[in-house]
């Protein structure tokens, strides 16, 4: 009898051992507190894309250096296929929205960003991007408008107070408008340092800047702009810090997506290890600092990329594209920081700002 007993307690126990590894349950922990939130999105960055960086880099990348990494389910509310616009506007909201929406639901309702909701908060929040700042990601955090290119109605949003730095291209969109109002002098009655130069933001001491780099996008990596989008999110995160309540900062690196959208491995590759560089910044900042969260994700795949060949040792890569436009797979997320071990495993895209809520502290 106590043979028996004993043989049910064992197999009780293993049955119990088993269950528990088949659903891979955790301890629901609190979560903990983050000051600071350091976003950077990799516009059309899947994991060929990153594959290809590491590749032709000819060294180790930054993005290797995250502890923590999962995937982001990119759909958008009314379409398997999302552009920059819905998958920015999930990222940013919370909320899933129709293709070519940009910060509302899709009946039109203006949905808060994160940048936002910090900012009404009391933090500061800002957005750094080499397209026009008032493109499909970066006018995410920012803007609200039911059509991604009404570019100039999306510039007037920047003017609400929300954000308190935006560095990037689009300056047409501000001065040479087709009402004839230049909004970057309301940008300065409202205290902005606005400049136009690089060697300009790196003397800034403000902290609240509206920086416009180029007319509308800025130019590829290969064409000297290499190095800047690191010392764009330096300039960013020296004039957020200087806020005591801490910031959120979303960072793009835009010009991934468009090598895809060419079919162009070089201008992807280029592009990806441009945007490593950012991230860099972004982690020292945070190993120093010891309080930021920072996350590196994707709003969608382009070109549908897979890599046939290639080789380390000469970095070397040679690609195939399967699309000239965006693909439905889902697109790596990597953490670190307070909280980061929250963003491993598998998420929507809307995952993001419910959890950047409860590490900041803050409400809507």
């Amino acid at each position: 009898m106590k043979r028996i007993m004993l043989k049910s307690m064992v197999l009780a126990a293993l049955f119990a051992v088993f269950a528990g590894a088949a659903g891979c349950k955790e301890k629901a922990e609190p979560a903990p507190k983050a000051k600071n939130v350091i976003i950077l999105i990799g516009d059309g960055m899947g994991v060929a894309q990153l594959y290809a960086g590491m590749t032709a880099a000819g060294h180790k990348l930054n993005i290797e250096r995250f502890p923590y990494s999962g995937f982001s389910k990119t759909y958008s509310a009314d379409n398997y296929i999302t552009d920059s616009a819905a998958g920015g506007t999930a990222i940013a909201t919370g909320e899933k929205t129709n293709n070519g929406m940009i910060g509302v639901s899709p009946d039109g309702t203006p949905l808060s960003s994160i940048t936002e909701t910090a900012n009404r908060a009391g933090l500061a929040s800002g957005v750094v991007s080499t397209s026009a700042v008032t493109h499909a990601t970066p006018a995410s955090f920012v803007a609200h408008n039911a059509a991604r290119g009404n570019y100039e109605d999306i510039a007037k949003d920047f003017l609400k107070g929300t954000i308190d730095v935006f560095i990037g291209g689009g300056a047409n969109h501000f001065i040479h408008r087709s009402d004839s109002v230049d909004l970057t002098a309301e940008l300065r009655n409202k205290a902005y340092d606005v400049i136009y130069t690089m060697d300009d933001l790196k003397r800034s001491t403000g902290s609240k800047i509206a920086c416009l780099l180029a007319p509308e996008h800025m130019p590829k990596a290969s064409e000297g702009r290499r190095g800047m989008l690191k010392d764009m999110t330096l300039a960013a995160i020296k004039a957020l810090n200087s806020e005591p309540a801490g910031f959120v900062l979303m960072v793009e690196g835009s010009q991934i997506d468009w090598g895809g959208h060419e079919n162009d491995i070089r201008y992807v590759a280029d592009e990806m290890v441009d945007f490593d560089e950012a991230i860099g910044a972004a982690l020292d900042f945070a190993a120093t600092d010891g309080n930021t969260l920072v996350v590196v994700t994707a709003d969608h795949e382009t070109g549908g990329l897979a890599l046939t060949g290639g080789n380390m040792a000469d970095s070397t890569v040679v690609a195939g594209f399967s699309t000239e436009d965006h693909s439905a797979v889902m697109v790596p997320v990597f953490s670190c920081g307070p909280g980061a071990e929250r963003f491993s495993g598998i998420h929507e895209n809307t995952f993001f700002h419910g959890e950047f809520l409860k590490l900041l502290g803050l409400t809507e």
